[in-house]
């Protein structure tokens, strides 16, 4: 998908961000990366920032970047409407390609976002190129059991429907075609590549996975 594709899908990514199964999953990945009190915090492929308002009242300095303008606009105008614009800054760029120095952030964010990349290893060294040393990765990925059955089988069984299973029908859909992950394997691309401390936390019953991981301190 071109950034294009992405501006047209700004009210479709921002009812997702706010449907119970992925919101509660951004409130858990918040949860595992500690506070952010006084930190400087990256959301890479931010949508229309609603993972980054999860901090706005602890971090020094919010920071979102995505491919799609209209996403940029779409998170300026959120934080605008919870009265947090000091705190967030909002830039169009790539996740491979990101345009901040090295070592920027105390905490780099990714969610929804690698598994569309056309070389998530590229998104996932610039994220840790742009990482303090110390700093906190996190990132959510669908799993290898992640299919539109299973999701479906989810669905219900948790008695999802409407907006909210049609959302996860097509996360499910659209990752069967792209990306997949195991934590093992994720496990050892983080390690080869200068972190540490990285753990794995199931959700949505193993269909996808937090990944939470600390940059080696030199």
């Amino acid at each position: 998908m071109n950034s294009e594709e992405f501006d047209e899908l700004v009210s479709f990514f921002d009812s997702m961000a706010r449907t119970t199964w992925l919101g509660g999953i951004h409130d858990t990945l918040k949860e595992k990366t500690g506070t952010w009190r006084d930190k400087k915090v990256l959301d890479v492929g931010c949508g229309t920032g609603r993972l980054l308002l999860r901090g706005a009242d602890e971090a020094d300095k919010l920071t979102g970047i995505d491919l799609s303008s209209e996403m940029i606009k779409a998170s300026t105008q959120n934080f605008f409407f919870h009265n947090r614009s000091k705190k967030g800054e909002f830039v169009i760029g790539d996740a491979c390609d990101l345009p901040f120095g090295d070592e920027s952030f105390d905490v780099a964010l990714s969610t929804c976002v690698l598994f569309l990349l056309p070389e998530p290893e590229v998104g996932i060294k610039e994220m840790i190129r742009v990482l303090k040393p110390g700093g906190t990765l996190a990132m959510l990925n669908p799993s290898e059991k992640m299919n539109q059955m299973e999701a479906f089988q989810y669905c219900k069984q948790h008695n999802i429907s409407g907006f909210e299973q049609t959302a996860m029908l097509k996360w499910a859909n659209v990752s069967t075609r792209r990306h997949r992950y195991i934590s093992d394997s994720l496990t050892s691309l983080l390690i080869t590549n200068g972190l540490e401390e990285v753990t794995h936390h199931e959700v949505l019953d193993g269909l996808a996975i937090i990944t939470i991981a600390k940059k080696i301190t030199r």
